[in-house]
């Protein structure tokens, strides 16, 4: 296997740091100013986690491409993180929120487009009753909530390495037998966690009988794609129900798979279903559908104002309904993922060949029309093997000499993601500049 040289490694760093910086003055400048009213400089703090030092300025986007204000126009593989999954500004949605944000935007009353809305997603994933969000960390939030009435249980469950929004529960880590927020509060009264692809784990931790709920997505990313291993997913299914517990799936970056995400990919059977980000074509919403039996056991018993416990004054509202409707009938379709998951194929595949051809202990993965290496030799089966295999020196001048030479992949990690407006010609673009990087990196 080649060994990367990291003396090596260390100039070509700072050669793309040092270009990086000489070519985006406008973005800099505007960086500076906006330090001195922004927290960190941005409007939300994690858009600084961009590998520069300053973080790129958008002008404007469309379909594949991203324009900044310095004049460079980007092949976009990150695509909001899965926000613009469907490529930057659907026509249908675009034309859905320009013509009902003249109509109204919000009032507390629904519109007729929420009826077909429920029966799309209602069709998609077979569960029958949904409530609209702003985001998917609403939608988690209050699927929480609404298995804790539910069960009449206080704790939940979620695996090491998670991510399902700002919800306090579910911002974890797990090391020395300690369970901590990035607060730094311990969240044991509250969240039990454990790794994922441990069937002997799930079982121990829902034995006891005393957990409301299950919150995963069906295959991990937040900290690269981890896989279920053959039968997790039976095996998770049988144990929630044999100990009373609710199954949440939350597909809103595993939507990658297909238009019912991987539920509908694999015949997953969730009590709840969340779903945010690309649903609405990237207009701020979210959705959570609920089976019939946890609807059945939920509704008992409620006080007359358990309603207001479900959602904020603008969730649901016409522009964000109008949105989602759009998206789902004309956008996240069948024709969509079969344009874009061959494409995530021949760039998985140009890519493995790449890394084998310069020796490198590296691999890639597909999870639909999402693809991504990692610099270990074999994917890991959990979130603690896949922190392990960070290397910030390696991710940094990855991302900057993409960045250089006007192609954005996604900073938290190596992924990308395909839309229906990428072209072959943009996958095979990525995989000729991935062959020079590999190349100036191996020497």
């Amino acid at each position: 296997m080649t060994k990367i040289d990291q003396s090596r490694l260390k100039t070509l760093v700072a050669r793309e740091e040092s270009r990086y910086v000489k070519e985006r003055p406008k973005s800099q400048a505007i960086f500076d100013r906006a330090k001195a009213s922004l927290l960190t400089g941005v409007p939300m703090a994690w858009m600084h986690r961009w590998v520069g030092p300053f973080p790129i300025f958008m002008k404007e986007a469309s379909g594949a491409y991203l324009t900044d204000i310095d004049g460079h126009r980007y092949l976009d593989f990150c695509l909001g993180d899965t926000g613009a999954l469907f490529g930057h500004s659907p026509q249908a949605t675009a034309e859905a929120v320009a013509k009902q944000a003249g109509r109204g935007i919000t009032s507390m009353l629904p519109t007729e487009d929420c009826v077909r809305v429920g029966e799309n997603l209602a069709r998609r994933f077979g569960l029958p009753y949904w409530q609209v969000y702003m985001t998917a960390s609403d939608a988690n939030k209050f699927a929480l909530r609404v298995a804790r009435h539910t069960t009449k249980r206080k704790l939940i469950l979620v695996f090491d390495g998670c991510y399902h929004g700002s919800v306090d529960e579910t911002l974890v880590n797990y090391r020395r037998d300690r369970l901590l927020a990035p607060q730094m509060f311990d969240l044991s009264p509250t969240t039990r966690v454990i790794q994922f692809n441990d069937i002997d784990a799930l079982e121990a931790a829902l034995s006891p009988q005393d957990v409301a709920c299950v919150l995963c997505e069906p295959a991990m990313t937040n900290v690269g794609i981890i896989f279920p291993i053959p039968g997790y997913h039976e095996a998770l299914r049988e144990l929630t129900r044999r100990f009373g517990t609710l199954l949440i799936i939350d597909e809103t970056h595993t939507i990658c798979g297909g238009p019912a995400g991987l539920t509908g990919v694999w015949n997953l059977e969730p009590d709840i279903l969340t779903l945010g980000k690309p649903v609405a074509g990237g207009f701020p919403a979210a959705v959570m559908g609920l089976s019939q039996p946890v609807v059945d056991r939920f509704l008992v018993g409620l006080p007359s104002e358990w309603d207001m416990g479900l959602g904020g004054t603008l969730s649901g509202n016409a522009l964000a309904v109008a949105a989602l409707r759009a998206t789902l009938e004309n956008v996240m379709t069948e024709a969509a993922f079969e344009h874009m998951i061959p494409l995530a194929e021949r760039l998985n595949d140009g890519i493995d060949e790449i890394i084998k051809a310069a020796g490198l202990p590296w691999y890639v993965l597909r999870l639909g029309c999402r693809v991504e290496y990692r610099f270990r030799p074999t994917p890991p089966r959990n979130g603690a093997e896949a922190v392990a295999a960070y290397d910030v020196d390696l991710d940094k001048f990855v991302h900057l000499y993409f960045t250089n030479r006007g192609i954005l992949i996604t900073p938290f990690h190596s992924m990308m993601l395909i839309s229906p407006q990428t072209t072959v010609e943009d996958v095979d673009r990525h995989n000729q500049v991935f062959r020079e990087c590999i190349g100036e990196l191996v020497g």
